[in-house]
């Protein structure tokens, strides 16, 4: 977790006083008022010294000040238990990804690392996941210099430059993981179909498929597209929504020599579906059974998905009769959208035998499709069985989704005490940081309550984590705090609606 979102949550949640117009019970004051005590000296196992690293860092940062990463560096340099850590690649690993949402201190760890020479044999992946952190930062700058550092130490690989390409492509900035490509034989690399295939996808996935379009029909003449050439495209087609460009590549594959695979139709099958075209999904369906390339799990779960997004339940449980008639074995996944179909279908027993008996693994997802199912029927009991059950088990971890439910529940039924010990539980025992659909929820929901105060107060540690409100959070919650006359609250919403880039309201 960030040192600020950890910072925030414990400020808001653990520390600050319920406004004076709260009046709530003392076991939820209690809750949220109480700092979490502090833990005995860790074992010396990778995960205990992780936590123990981060707390170096982050301990004393309570003021929420940005601490620099020659600061980060100090402090691990100079701590006596930092020195007596054993710093392998994996732990390293963990600290670069535990701060890979706070590019000064991921930076400070890997300086430090350096110097303990920790990484001296296999230095390619952490520097790796840097230049990916300062890409993810849009710090462009502080990544050249790393990439050039990698360069003169022949340090950059495919990877690596997968990982710069997706970042400038992301961050708007494609020209720029076009100029990559054309510096690969600088970095040691081959100009090749693998290589361009690359790119291709790159730009395709950031839906720049025309000009993906414009680089094939430049490259093509010295390099030969493949199979995989052509399933970016229809892709990169389907992503921008343009499905009779997507069609049509998969003629231009014929004419190359390649035939269409699972992976190419599935890929239109699923832009129809969320054109809604249900009548043109069957009839790939049978297009693919008639061309010998039958559907897979993931295709009928494609399916499945796109009618629950309908409320078509009972149509989507024919789709998955249709797959088992077929043979096509089922996954993990299938059987994850099965369980959400059935529970939604209300049909919680036959949910609980695919659960219990069906499923030959679970996941996170699993657990939390059963534990959404419980709550939506108001078997709450159930839920924390089974929230029980995934910790004891540990054959997965909770996330923020499986605490929503709970917590949806919780509200329904008025208990803010409830509310307060949950995400005292996501963020002390699971480490868990709040997303933005967590904030908004709960934001919405303590202006539902009529506790506007605690409502805003998430509001100012979601906008200092840089995350974006949505548009209709801002206004709900501007109602809401002029109803109690917070002016210095209406003006501070005021202004971040006006300086802030807002997330869009949905539609």
């Amino acid at each position: 977790m960030s040192r600020l979102i950890q910072n925030s949550i414990r400020n808001t949640l653990f520390r600050l006083k319920p406004p004076p117009s709260i009046t709530l019970s003392s076991t939820l004051t209690n809750n949220l008022s109480t700092s979490p005590e502090p833990s005995p000296e860790p074992p010396l196992d990778e995960t205990s010294q992780s936590s123990a690293i981060w707390n170096v860092i982050i301990g004393r940062a309570g003021d929420n000040r940005v601490v620099s990463e020659d600061e980060v560096f100090h402090r691990l340099s100079d701590d006596p238990l930092c020195k007596k850590v054993n710093l392998s690649d994996t732990l390293l690993h963990k600290l670069l990804h535990r701060f890979r949402d706070d590019w000064r201190s991921a930076l400070g760890v890997l300086k430090w690392a350096e110097s303990r020479k920790a990484h001296k044999n296999n230095p390619t992946e952490a520097y790796d996941t840097a230049v990916d952190i300062l890409g993810k930062a849009k710090k462009w700058d502080r990544m050249k210099e790393f990439v050039e550092k990698m360069r003169c130490d022949k340090a950059v690989t495919l990877n690596t430059v997968a990982k710069i390409m997706r970042r400038f492509a992301g961050g708007g900035e494609w020209e720029e993981a076009v100029r990559v490509f054309d510096r690969l034989n600088e970095f040691g690399l081959e100009k090749n179909t693998e290589t361009m295939n690359l790119l291709l996808d790159t730009l395709c996935k950031e839906k720049r498929a025309e000009q993906a379009r414009a680089v094939l029909l430049e490259l093509k003449a010295h390099i030969k597209p493949n199979a995989n050439t052509f399933n970016i495209f229809i892709h990169g087609w389907c992503k921008a929504n343009r499905v009779e460009e997507a069609l049509w590549t998969i003629q231009e594959m014929r004419g190359h020599g390649f035939r269409p695979c699972v992976i190419s139709y599935t890929t239109i099958i699923r832009c129809y579906c969320l054109q809604c075209n249900f009548i043109k999904v069957y009839e790939m369906l049978s297009e693919m059974e008639a061309n010998g390339c039958p559907p897979n799990s993931v295709t009928y779960t494609t399916i499945m998905s796109c009618l629950n997004a309908q409320k078509e339940f009972e149509e989507s449980l024919r789709v998955a009769t249709r797959m088992k008639r077929s043979g096509c074995e089922p996954d993990t996944l299938f059987y994850n959208c099965l369980i959400h179909t059935l529970a939604r279908a209300g049909r919680l027993e036959e949910a609980e035998r695919v659960f219990r008996d069906e499923m030959g693994s679970v996941n996170t997802s699993t657990y939390n499709s059963m534990i959404a199912m419980y709550c939506h029927h108001d078997e709450e009991d159930k839920a924390v069985e089974l929230l029980r059950e995934m910790e004891s088990l540990k054959v997965c971890e909770p996330d923020v989704h499986t605490y929503h439910p709970l917590l949806r529940s919780c509200f329904k039924r008025g208990d803010v005490v409830e509310v307060g010990r949950l995400l005292k539980e996501m963020v002390t025992k699971h480490h868990l940081s709040l997303d933005e659909s967590t904030y908004t929820f709960l934001i919405q929901r303590f202006c539902r309550a009529d506790m506007c105060e605690w409502a805003y107060c998430l509001f100012e540690e979601m906008i200092s984590q840089d995350i974006a409100p949505r548009h209709r959070t801002c206004l709900l919650l501007l109602e809401e705090v002029k109803k109690k006359s917070m002016l210095e609250s209406v003006e501070r919403i005021e202004h971040v609606m006006k300086t802030v880039k807002l997330t869009a309201p949905v539609k």
